[in-house]
């Protein structure tokens, strides 16, 4: 018998999924013009495919679009086939997924936890993906978000899934309308009401028909919809969070205030419009957002005759207010926040204000009232935050606000004094300062002296080489001077610089009266006769207990980093002592973390950013976790008083220093170089996935300084002894080319300095230059007695040798080596900052060479991956906010990407 011949034309379809979760298909040999509108044959809502993407002769479609397609009638002649079996495999998917996308117990299918959907019915994996994402979609395109969804789940499962219009009756429709009060009344009205389809007049029952069920207060003409306006009023009740309770059987008819107006407002109008039920609302609350209220206040003191401010002078405030341009009285704005009104008429308009944000205001006048602030409150923002929000955007000209605070002229003065540093009273330098101040460090000597008088602490944070030491020196000698002081003032510093220290006194103020407390054989007995005692930070742990019994004239902290970490025993003692004034001097106010900045702050000014805890919760977490700008302002904002920060690229200094260039020198890896680095980076991933966030750090940073040192020298990484020069120079380019520039500079006369963090690679520079120029390059590291250091640092000064190399660590603070025109890093620090002090040890006052900075970068490894980040870096620095985290906090696949050799 013969079979009747198939009239359906077969389609074959290839599908892929897009990264953006959307699907691909493309039907060999036929245009997509051609075959998709076959697919859409009952998809209106996209004019049956006229408004489907195609893009390249293929079909883009959304999950949405899948879980519609293949949940309607299929076409009756043709039909779609996979090209390939992946392809035959999504649509199989498709129509299983569409299957339980348009199952009426879908939503009992469904479980919404966290911002993600999970689907417990019958389907692989990739069909759950499409289910749940068509119902994000479906919920994003009518404007719901997954929160509205967890209310909705209810009015989905009793037949409001999928979303569509429910004005779906052909004669009648159902809605709600909102009106606004009467005149002198303050109720809304909230009613269901009725109007045919082809009237635009709404109905609803008399008053006195208002109770009585709904069939019987209908019109004759409406009977039979008594049951679908019953329904319809349930569904949308059901939505409905403002009204607590109705009668399902009568036309819902209620008064509402301010308040249950803006829930309704805020959280029932959006659901109820997204899912089709209409909701009749005054006019002018359509057009009207918000309210044109405007409240402006003036700081003002007692005396108003006064050009300048005291600091401890209580404040008064001059507050008035305006709505939609028109002033009202401090009365009518009490009468309003008392009536906790959300809508209110003036003249023939309605306005919608912000009652909270009122209240708000009228507490903040209380406060005003009652808390007597003082000019250093307002100065250092211990405010409420209203104002001090208002004060920055005051400074920052925003437009139009809300809420305007103004500064009587006298208070404006001092903001600019302590804000912009500028402005303070002439301080007559000391004959006895054996140096004469440029403009600016006269500057820093008048704002040391001012901080000291009005009891702030103060932090010097000028660039290294811009003289703190000489400002410091003019303060104290006016300290000593103007105001003889019964105790001395001590300097607190590290080791590496207290002869730096002992000789700058004795050469700029030889009249100051000094004593050094350092040394195995000092005495534990403070000279109460000095001027000035001077020790290091190390000294100062042991010898707490003596050093406490002093209250100081003032207390200085050089390199003041070095109490950076709050938790050390040498960092609580420090911060333990007492003096009039604590004073820190840094190149680098914040090395690595917030938590530094806290630890410099709890010693110049106790307790100005709160407990440590406070500190983290207000302001660490918000920048180093979420990098919030706005908490980055604060927190600048608050501590800039304190803070006086000049940078060697002012204009305003008109520092006249030479040029400085940075030039990056780049370098390939050796053969045996590559290989080891390819095979440490393998060994160290394979261990990333089974450690925990501890131990990852942990192995992270170790492998960080191995690939560092591999990177200079693989003797270095292999802690093998070294060979002839010439051989070691054969493994490492970068060693070669360091050793070859070190020595051609020599050779013309000019001197250079050498950075490394390694020991090793110390050693090794000098090995290769003693070998190949007979050049004897002195190595200054840490652990060098204070003597030799100071040597070594006057005999380069004085020519007496060409080369010096220097531990980053040890040598990258307190010297001043301006006889160098050359400074070369070997290997790169991971704060830019540590970086640029070491350089300003050749680049610094008194340098009248041009000086060529040299780093040197070897070519594809982490090292230039690293020098890219180091710019975003430096531009964290210069805002005094970054984390030392950078590295250890990346996720896998970023340190991955870093580690890989590129070569």
């Amino acid at each position: 018998m013969t079979q009747p011949l198939s009239i359906t034309k077969v389609l074959p379809l290839i599908i892929n999924s897009t990264d953006a979760g959307s699907f691909r298909l493309i039907s060999v040999g036929t245009p997509a013009e051609q075959w998709v509108p076959s697919l859409y044959i009952d998809h209106r809502e996209s004019f049956y495919g006229l408004l489907a993407q195609i893009e390249e002769n293929a079909l883009i479609a959304t999950p949405v679009e899948m879980m519609e397609l293949f949940s309607g009638a299929p076409h009756p002649f043709i039909s779609f086939t996979g090209a390939n079996i992946d392809s035959e495999n999504w649509l199989s998917t498709f129509k299983e997924a569409a299957a339980v996308w348009s199952n009426a117990d879908l939503w009992s299918l469904l479980k919404l936890d966290d911002n993600t959907i999970q689907v417990d019915a019958p389907l692989d994996e990739n069909g759950k993906a499409i289910v749940a994402n068509a119902v994000k979609q479906k919920l994003f395109q009518s404007g719901l978000t997954m929160e509205d969804a967890v209310s909705l789940v209810p009015f989905f499962k009793q037949g409001g899934w999928p979303i569509k219009s429910q004005a779906t009756h052909p004669s009648l429709l159902v809605a709600l309308r909102l009106s606004e009060p009467e005149e002198f009344e303050d109720t809304w009205l909230l009613e269901t009401v009725v109007r045919g389809k082809k009237s635009s007049v709404y109905w609803t029952p008399a008053f006195r028909k208002k109770s009585l069920p709904i069939m019987e207060a209908l019109p004759d003409k409406w009977n039979e919809f008594g049951d679908y306006i019953t329904e319809t009023q349930a569904k949308m009740f059901s939505l409905i969070s403002s009204v607590d309770h109705i009668n399902p059987n009568a036309f819902f008819s209620a008064t509402l205030m301010d308040e249950e107006v803006r829930v309704f407002l805020r959280d029932d109008l959006v659901k109820l419009q997204a899912l089709g039920f209409e909701v009749v609302l005054p006019a002018w609350l359509k057009a009207v957002k918000e309210t044109k209220m405007r409240v402006k206040t003036i700081a003002q003191t007692s005396n108003t005759y006064k050009t300048t401010a005291g600091l401890n002078e209580i404040l008064k405030f001059d507050w008035s207010f305006s709505l939609n341009g028109q002033e009202i009285s401090s009365e009518d704005f009490q009468r309003l926040v008392n009536e906790n009104r959300s809508y209110i008429q003036a003249g023939n308009e309605w306005f919608r204000i912000d009652a909270a944000w009122m209240h708000e205001i009228r507490e903040l006048m209380k406060k005003s009232e009652d808390e007597n602030w003082t000019v250093k409150e307002l100065l250092f923002r211990e405010i409420p935050e209203e104002i001090a929000l208002a004060l920055d955007d005051e400074e920052s000209s925003n437009e139009d606000p809300l809420f305007q605070f103004e500064l009587q002229k006298s208070l404006q003065t001092l903001m600019e004094q302590l804000s912009e540093k500028k402005g303070f009273p002439a301080v007559e330098v000391s004959p006895n300062l054996l140096t004469s101040l440029r403009p600016y460090q006269q500057l820093g000597l008048e704002w040391l002296v001012f901080m000291r008088n009005e009891k702030f602490g103060a932090c010097l944070a000028d660039d290294m080489g811009l003289g703190k030491t000489v400002q410091l020196i003019s303060y104290l000698l006016h300290v000593h001077e103007k105001e003889p002081q019964l105790t001395p003032s001590l300097i607190i510093c590290p080791t590496s610089v207290l002869g730096n220290w002992q000789k700058e006194l004795a050469k700029f103020a030889p009249s100051l009266k000094v004593q050094t407390h350092y040394g195995s054989a000092r005495t534990k007995e403070i000279d109460q006769t000095a001027d000035v005692v001077i020790t290091t930070f190390g000294t100062a742990m042991q010898d707490i207990e003596s050093l406490e019994e002093v209250e100081w004239s003032s207390i200085t902290l050089d390199e003041a980093q070095n109490i950076k970490n709050m938790h050390t025993k040498q960092s609580r003692a420090i911060r333990k002592l007492s003096g009039a004034h604590h004073i820190a001097l840094t190149g680098t106010p914040v090395e690595n973390r917030l938590s530094e900045l806290w630890s410099i702050f709890d010693f110049i000014h106790k307790g100005y950013l709160g407990s440590f805890n406070k500190f983290q919760e207000k302001y660490i977490v918000p920048i180093e976790r979420d990098n919030s700008d706005s908490y980055k302002h604060k927190l600048r904002i608050k501590i800039q008083p304190f803070l006086l920060r000049r940078t060697k690229q002012d204009p305003e200094l008109l520092l006249n220093l030479p040029e400085k260039l940075e030039q990056r020198e780049y370098c390939a890896l050796t053969t045996e170089q590559a290989a080891l680095y390819e095979s440490l980076i393998q060994e160290t991933v394979s261990k990333l996935d089974t450690l925990s966030g501890f131990e990852k750090k942990g192995l992270i940073l170790k492998m960080l300084s191995k690939l560092k040192q591999l990177c200079n020298h693989p003797a270095l990484y292999l802690k093998e002894p070294f060979d002839d020069a010439e051989d070691m120079l054969e493994r490492s380019e970068k060693l070669a080319r360091i050793v070859s520039l070190a020595g051609e500079i020599a050779s013309r006369g000019e001197q250079c300095l050498i950075f490394t963090q390694y020991i090793g690679m110390g050693h090794l520079l000098q090995h290769c230059l003693t070998e190949i120029y007979d050049i004897d390059a002195p190595f200054l590291t840490g652990s060098m007695p204070k003597n030799q250091r100071d040597h070594l640092v006057e005999a380069f000064q004085a020519k007496e040798f060409p080369i010096f190399l220097l531990s980053l660590k040890a040598g990258g603070t307190g010297l001043n080596l301006t006889a160098a025109s050359h400074v070369l890093h070997a290997d790169r620090w991971w704060n830019p900052a540590v970086e640029n002090q070491a350089t300003d040890r050749a680049y610094r006052i008194g340098q009248t060479n041009f000086v060529h900075v040299h780093k040197f970068i070897t070519i594809g490894t982490i090292e230039e991956k690293i020098d890219k980040l180091l710019v975003e870096k430096q531009a964290l620095s210069e805002e005094l906010i970054h984390s030392s985290q950078w590295i250890t906090e990346m996720s896998d696949t970023d340190i991955k990407d870093l580690l890989k050799l590129e070569i």
